[in-house]
């Protein structure tokens, strides 16, 4: 399979002309959503760069200069990685519950030295680059055979068990969902996912019986949050209050009482669009939400842009993994879902989860400048 990773067929790209095929209006977009994530923690510090805001914007820079560089490594580099990766966060995975550091009733992170991470933040990547490279190879004639449908699917499984034995529910519910739009993306039929829809179904009282107590108190409390409204409650129901207080419009930058007088929790973590909720009103939010849909868009046009495989399902994956960030999240604010830590991209503070998304967008961004042809004519560096 070619790798269209020429301007034509004669010579490898001088890196002025990979710079020049960077998709600068999706980085223009994303630079626009961090600093919406700037402002907001600004306010949420009472008017100060310090502790969030300053930290987020330094983070981003460089988690923006690393997309321009991965953007410049051929894709043939990424291919051959893939598998490697999608091996040590596994191996890191399993470990976890070996030497991973306890907090708050979870395993989830590593420490090695003065730096901590957490295994499945690395893992989100490495699934998506893992599957397009599955995909690459396989000739689509045996994409709907059920043994080359197996494997996939073990490759998403163990992953998900082994990052809900942390417990880290989250996490579990982005591996199954990213895991299942690749292949369905891929050319899995849908007979294979109206099947699995039925055995979930099925397997809920055994899903519901291996929950942990706290995990259990959410969904109960999601379904009422008036059972216990000072305690597992309490989040919803301040974010809520948040939410109706701004209205429309808004209270103003720095005027929402459930932020300034810290009703909301992690209002610069998980619930930071209860506070742009607040300050700016749902016509805030709007803004922001078609900031995130044009940006999905973008990609989405750029994952059609490209001619090899790979490319395309890691552009099309890096696009899902913001999608499914924002979709839930704003469902958790908003009381459609249970919560279960989910940040909002690039604007929740939080340097693990910014990471992990730009450097799935430093890999969309390497699958389109070096897996398409340029368009007869093509002038400029946006399109």
């Amino acid at each position: 399979m070619a790798y269209y990773s020429t301007w034509n067929s004669s010579r490898p790209l001088t890196t002025m002309e990979k710079l020049w095929r960077i998709h600068w209006m999706a980085l223009a977009i994303t630079c626009l959503i961090a600093a919406v994530g700037t402002v907001t923690l600004y306010s949420v510090s009472g008017g100060s760069f310090q502790p969030w805001a300053e930290r987020h914007t330094l983070r981003f820079l460089i988690a923006l200069a690393l997309v321009i560089a991965m953007a410049l490594v051929r894709l043939e580099v990424w291919i051959k990685l893939a598998y490697p990766v999608y091996a040590v966060a596994l191996v890191m995975l399993a470990l976890v519950p070996l030497v991973g550091v306890e907090a708050l009733g979870a395993k989830r992170w590593i420490d090695v030295g003065p730096l901590s991470f957490q295994p499945s933040e690395l893992m989100k990547f490495a699934l998506v680059a893992a599957l397009a490279r599955y995909y690459l190879w396989l000739p689509e004639e045996r994409v709907g055979r059920w043994p080359y449908v197996l494997l996939p699917l073990l490759m998403i499984a163990v992953p998900v068990l082994l990052t809900l034995k942390q417990p880290d529910l989250g996490s579990a519910i982005i591996f199954m969902a990213l895991g299942l739009a690749l292949l369905f993306l891929a050319g899995v039929p849908l007979r294979y996912f109206i099947l699995g829809a039925f055995l979930a179904i099925a397997a809920l009282p055994v899903v519901w019986s291996g929950l942990h107590d706290y995990q259990r108190r959410r969904i109960e409390v999601f379904l009422d949050p008036g059972k216990d409204p000072l305690g597992a409650g309490y989040h919803i129901t301040q974010s809520k209050i948040a939410l109706g207080a701004g209205g429309i419009s808004g209270k103003g930058f720095m005027q929402g009482t459930q932020s300034q007088l810290d009703f909301v929790p992690e209002k610069h973590t998980d619930f930071i669009a209860s506070i742009i909720g607040e300050e700016w009103g749902f016509a805030g939010l709007l803004v922001l939400l078609a900031a995130y849909a044009t940006l999905i868009a973008v990609m989405a046009a750029m994952a059609l842009r490209t001619r090899n495989r790979f490319a395309r399902l890691v552009i099309a994956g890096s696009a899902m993994s913001f999608f499914i960030y924002v979709f839930v999240n704003l469902a958790m604010v908003t009381g459609l879902v249970p919560v279960v830590g989910i940040p909002l991209p690039l604007v929740s503070y939080g340097g693990t989860a910014m990471m992990t998304l730009m450097v799935g967008l430093g890999l969309a961004m390497s699958g389109y400048v070096h897996g398409r042809e340029p368009r007869r004519g093509e002038i400029g560096p946006f399109w």
